[in-house]
């Protein structure tokens, strides 16, 4: 089995919101990561996000771990900010994981 079998894009997406949707603010150098933009996701003990991690890929082709972001059941909800160095990227990647359905991914290239 290979990694990338496991990962689940938008394609996957299904009733409940998965995906990790990145939002950048370039003057200001914020990545913005939430699972739930448009629906919010269930936050409990039996089913929630358990995390979020961003990765950048720089300008050379480095992979480079921005930060992760773990969540409480029921009291924090998946949604995550970094203050970024923007130019030394050329794309954002972002993993997200839920209890009961798996880790989701999605990527913008920044322009």
């Amino acid at each position: 089995m290979e990694f990338a079998e496991i990962l689940k894009g938008v394609e996957s997406e299904g009733k409940e919101n998965h995906l990790p949707v990145i939002d950048v603010d370039k003057e200001q150098g914020i990545v913005h990561v939430v699972v739930g933009k448009e629906k919010p996701h269930p936050n409990t003990m039996e089913h929630r996000i358990s995390w979020i991690e961003v990765f950048g890929v720089k300008n050379d082709g480095r992979i480079v771990c921005i930060g992760r972001g773990a969540f409480a059941a029921a009291y924090t909800s998946p949604d995550v900010y970094f203050k970024v160095p923007l130019k030394e990227f050329k794309a954002l990647c972002a993993l997200s994981y839920c209890n009961v359905h798996g880790l989701w991914q999605n990527c913008i290239e920044l322009v």
